[in-house]
């Protein structure tokens, strides 16, 4: 194999070379790391230094007296740090014991391999062979503090992405204080771009913004705990040009699922500088002689064949060295979780009875969510007594979990393992188990308390009772892994007071500690991660749960746009989409039936109703949507999935998934409102082989690969009838599902 990774030792330089990008570094004549090129794949030359620039302006700070034009403030670098000529910010801030905050890491030596390492503590992507990757190891050392910096470049030559990690080692003899400590910077020689953004809160997660960057800082961040319901740990800067189809983009996503940043900064020569990783508010890091410090992995993309481009590399990335691969191309069940139908109020022969009629309409998955344990009949009690509740469960969970699997059903359990109630066996057992600040109050959020997953004690009290339900709870599949309440008095009594500043991030890994023992001790069993619906929906917890809970808006319209976003990183195998009941539980809107499967088609099927109390003739409309769903799964698991219309731009949604081979292609058209005296929508798809014939299923009809997506489908009145679809978009919130065959 021909090296991908360059590196020229006569002009110091880096050459990262993938299928359609180059990413070049040269150590600067100050030692520093600095940056020359990241877009639009070159041919390897020894020597870049042409392209290198050094200039002044006025009041110019420079790194080196005989030489005004060296000033770090106008060069691009790869990991900058602060009060050294340089005013950006910084990726780096140590505070060292005699108060000086200014540190200086010069390149000692690097390292080229065929493999990717894990990184310690965290989750990270993955290779299953050596030949797919190369990974650069650069160390860089601070002399006054002896404190190695090694910065991580992974090429995934396959795929063709790019993942970039930081780690910080005291080799020292001094404690130092790490008051900052991001994953990656990135420095842009021009500001000609737009920031995409993924922003929301409950029930309205990840809503795309798009933003023209400006001079000064413009920046995502949570400090709740947690990753992705107000700020996705994931955005993109592209070309004001840029279209699903065509144009530039550059992506960039955190592994990480508590408090991040992701920034950008531009300066008043127009330049931008991007940097993400943890959080720097209410963050330090007591670094001791002999520890190391890991910063989260981040994923790379860029493209240039626009945003479905970037998203189609994304996707088959996550698919390949991300998802836990036992189940990253295994089909998934079709589920019924009893939530919106029983709530609080169930027993044991009304989940039967549930159980039943979910087996005769073709749903391969029960679920048994919250009240289960404990004396859990309402929110206000329970949460930690990981013990089944005799009067709903008189049988247990294996009484419950043999009779349903008996019936032909897998079975499933929800938890939520972070969580205490004041109003517990375990919180009255141990109140100092729980996230707070001595002599403070404490803030309740759905009457419960973060547990301190700082302190191991409390990490493998609660995995102990978990996995004693799983051992003895009979067949159980899924686990759906709930988070209701995001973190406030952030403080722990297992860490000393200049350790306070640490638990926001520790709490993290201990919670990856927990996940990890639960997915290696049961890899049988499906794991969904649910956080209040999407609020942890990142690339670190698919590390572990190869799905996540999409968001607890089940509403048809609000999820086109919920799951429009979402798809910009994050592939459809990953999105948890049900069908709800009507009026929605959420916004209270009525929509149909059809239009409520026709956008769950796209991601992984379930539903959240009560089946007993549906008339038989929406009973026979589940089956038929199931029965279709499970024709499509395999394509919806496995495709490549093209954005059409965006819902963010007008009153129809459209969507695709093609299969690799393009044969076959599944799409969704959506519109939200009905309009007088409109032209017909023309539809143009993408992905299809510009050769081929294709039919639509259970029709006579055929269309050209070309004429469909440079003509479209235009949908008017003669073709919808000829279609036998004209019915299904008369009025508000109408949908149309096609299925394209290769004749």
């Amino acid at each position: 194999m021909q090296p991908t990774i360059h590196f020229e030792a006569n002009s110091q330089q880096f050459h990262i070379q993938g299928k359609t990008f180059s990413y070049i570094m040269h150590v600067l004549a100050n030692g520093n790391l600095g940056h020359l090129y990241y877009g639009t794949k070159l041919r390897h030359r020894e020597d870049f230094s042409h392209q290198f620039f050094t200039g002044s302006y006025g009041n110019t700070c420079t790194v080196f007296p005989e030489d005004d034009s060296y000033c770090l403030d106008l060069i691009a670098q790869e990991y900058p740090t602060y009060g050294t000529s340089d005013y950006r910010q910084p990726a780096i801030e140590v505070l060292q014991q005699d108060g000086s905050r200014i540190v200086n890491f010069v390149y000692e030596s690097h390292k080229l391999t065929q493999t990717k390492a894990p990184l310690v503590d965290l989750p990270a992507t993955f290779t299953t062979a050596e030949q797919q990757v190369e990974s650069l190891a650069i160390t860089l050392r601070d002399q006054m503090t002896n404190l190695k910096l090694v910065l991580t470049y992974t090429l995934f030559i396959e795929t063709d992405v790019l993942t970039r990690h930081a780690r910080i080692e005291n080799e020292g003899t001094a404690s130092v204080q790490v008051q900052r400590f991001l994953s990656m910077n990135l420095d842009l020689p021009t500001k000609d771009y737009e920031m995409m953004t993924f922003t929301g809160a409950w029930v309205r997660e990840r809503h795309l913004q798009v933003s023209p960057l400006h001079h000064g800082l413009q920046s995502i961040s949570s400090t709740r705990g947690t990753s992705s319901s107000t700020a996705n740990p994931f955005f993109v800067l592209k070309q004001p040009t840029t279209t699903e189809a065509q144009g530039e983009a550059y992506a960039f996503n955190l592994v990480y699922s508590g408090n991040h940043v992701g920034q950008v900064e531009v300066t008043p020569f127009d330049t931008a500088r991007v940097q993400q990783g943890l959080n720097y508010f209410d963050f330090n890091w007591d670094l001791q002689p002999g520890m190391t410090l890991q910063a989260p992995e981040v994923v790379m993309v860029y493209s240039n064949n626009g945003l479905n481009g970037m998203s189609h590399r994304f996707h088959n990335f996550y698919r390949q060295h991300l998802i836990n691969q036992e189940w990253v191309n295994r089909e998934r069940p079709v589920l019924i979780n009893n939530w919106e139908a029983t709530y609080f109020d169930f027993n044991e022969a009304k989940i039967l009875e549930l159980a039943q009629a979910a087996k005769k309409v073709g749903i391969e998955l029960f679920v048994l969510d919250d009240g289960w344990f404990g004396k859990r009949n309402n929110d206000q009690t329970s949460l930690g007594d990981w013990f089944h509740n005799p009067e709903k469960l008189p049988n247990g969970v294996k009484g419950l979990a043999d009779k349903i699997t008996a019936l032909g059903l897998q079975f499933g359990l929800w938890i939520e393992p972070e969580m205490v109630s004041p109003n517990s066996v375990l919180y009255r057992q141990h109140p100092e188990w729980v996230i707070q600040v001595p002599n403070r109050p404490q803030t309740l959020g759905r009457n419960q308390c973060v547990l301190d997953f700082t302190n191991d004690e409390v990490v493998d009290h609660v995995y102990a009772m978990i996995a004693k339900v799983i051992r003895e709870g009979g067949d159980i599949r899924y686990i759906k892994w709930d988070w209701n309440r995001t973190m406030t008095e952030i403080g722990s009594l297992n860490l000393p007071a200049g350790q306070q500043q640490e638990v926001a991030h520790r709490y993290i890994i201990g919670m990856y500690r927990f996940y990890h023992q639960l997915v290696t001790e049961f890899p049988h069993i499906l794991v969904e991660g649910c956080a209040a619906g999407g609020s942890r929906f990142d690339p670190a917890i698919l590390t572990y749960s190869p799905q996540i809970w999409t968001s607890d808006d089940s509403d048809a319209v609000e999820r086109l746009k919920i799951q429009y976003s979402t798809s910009f990183s994050y592939p459809l195998s990953t999105m948890g989409a049900h069908v709800s009941a009507v009026p929605n539980h959420q916004v209270h809107r009525m929509t149909s039936l059809k239009t409520r499967g026709d956008v769950a088609f796209f991601g992984v099927l379930g539903y959240e109703l009560d089946l007993t109390q549906l008339p038989e003739s929406e009973l026979a409309a589940i089956a038929e949507q199931i029965a279709f769903y499970k024709e499509q799964r395999n394509l919806v698991l496995t495709g490549d999935f093209y954005r059409l219309l965006s819902p963010y731009q007008g009153n129809e949604t459209a969507w695709s998934v093609v299969s690799p081979d393009q044969k076959r292609s599944l799409v969704g058209y959506y519109r939200v409102l009905a309009q007088p005296n409109v032209l017909p929508t023309r539809l143009q798809l993408q992905g299809l082989n510009p050769e081929a014939t294709y039919r639509v299923q259970g029709t006579d009809y055929h269309f050209n690969g070309d004429e469909l997506m440079q003509w479209g489908i235009e949908f008017n009145p003669r073709l919808l009838q000829a279609l036998g679809i004209l019915d299904q978009v008369v009025g508000d919130y109408a949908s149309v599902i096609l299925v394209l065959e290769q004749v």
